[in-house]
């Protein structure tokens, strides 16, 4: 099996920026929403981004942006990739990818085998999908996951991954139930909503690594 990809979500300082990369991820996710309490403006946003190694690609996570104030974070932050994490349908990610170039995820909440069969509307849409527990109320970050084993059997055409509370000790037993071919974390390395722990990140990178 291919190494699996690394994505952590939520930088917001240059110390853990640099944890991550250090540790060996594939994506860093800057988070563009007021609620989350890893919220960054775009100016935060985008004076991260370049600080960001080029063999490192950068996540925006975005929530029901308007056209307008979407297109205004994509020229500023300029993003490898934007997820949208929200109740953006497939249309919207066709027209956002036909505009920019820009690769984009659709996160979505899994409850259940109905939740993967909704996915299937994505397939052609979406350049990757990311399998997450269902929202309760912040877009992801919630430390909480879903049944793991609804993705034992998976297959689909399009690329996806694995979120929702994973964490340094059981990422790796995820990987192997799933055979997610990207894992994301974000509250699963924090010592606190929105504060990382730079052992906990490089705790993770290493166990997804080797398993």
């Amino acid at each position: 099996m291919a190494d699996t990809l690394v994505k952590i979500c939520g930088i917001s300082t240059l110390e853990i920026l640099a944890a991550a990369v250090k540790a060996g991820v594939d994506y860093v996710g800057l988070v563009h929403f007021e609620k989350s309490p890893r919220h960054l403006s775009l100016s935060q946003a985008a004076r991260l981004r370049g600080l960001v190694p080029p063999q490192v690609k950068v996540v925006l996570l975005v929530v029901n942006l308007s056209p307008a104030t979407l297109a205004e974070a994509v020229r500023e932050v300029r993003p490898d990739v934007v997820q949208f994490h929200g109740q953006e349908t497939p249309e919207t990610l066709a027209r956002f990818r036909a505009a920019t170039g820009v690769e984009a995820w659709r996160a979505l909440g899994v409850r259940d085998a109905g939740s993967l069969a909704d996915a299937a509307q994505f397939h052609g849409a979406a350049d990757r999908l990311l399998f997450d527990a269902p929202s309760s109320g912040l877009p992801g970050g919630n430390g909480t996951r879903f049944d793991w084993d609804l993705l034992k059997a998976y297959k689909a055409p399009t690329p996806w991954g694995l979120a929702g509370g994973l964490t340094p000790s059981n990422v790796a037993d995820a990987i192997r139930l799933t055979g997610a071919p990207l894992v994301d974390t974000s509250s699963g390395v924090e010592s606190a909503p929105g504060i990382k722990d730079v052992d906990k990140i490089a705790a993770f990178c290493k166990a997804a690594q080797q398993s």
